[in-house]
């Protein structure tokens, strides 16, 4: 028997899935940055001249670095977040606190992260 779904856009948009939908949306975000970052990394090695000055030009701009940083450290933090709740199954009816541990270690560090980005953009 399978399962049916029958969601459409407008009730898959009002779902209030709140911290965990929210770090979902994020993982996947944040690897499929990671994939055309690498991506793009090749490609600008790979054409070379303009088309390989521009593509550098693009993914060194601050504003990009500071994109691509929440992208790696969110997903990497909310992956150690999953393998532990994987390990440890009985950590998973304290879900939703993990993801304030999370939350809680990420922002110090991204924080502190910017902070650095926008002051050597800015010619500290």
């Amino acid at each position: 028997m399978g399962l049916k779904r029958n969601v459409g856009l407008i009730e898959g948009l009002r779902y209030q899935g709140k911290g965990p939908m929210l770090t979902y949306i994020l993982h996947r975000i944040g690897g499929l940055a990671i994939v055309i970052f690498v991506a793009v990394h090749i490609l600008s090695s790979y054409f070379g001249g303009q088309t390989g000055i521009f593509l550098n030009a693009v993914y060194e701009h601050w504003i990009f670095q500071i994109f691509i940083f929440f992208c790696a450290l969110f997903h990497a933090i909310n992956g150690l977040r999953i393998v532990i709740l994987d390990l440890w199954p009985k950590l998973i009816e304290h879900q939703r606190e993990a993801i304030w541990v999370e939350w809680a270690v990420f922002l110090p560090i991204y924080s502190i992260a910017v902070f650095v980005i926008v002051r050597t953009a800015l010619g500290g």
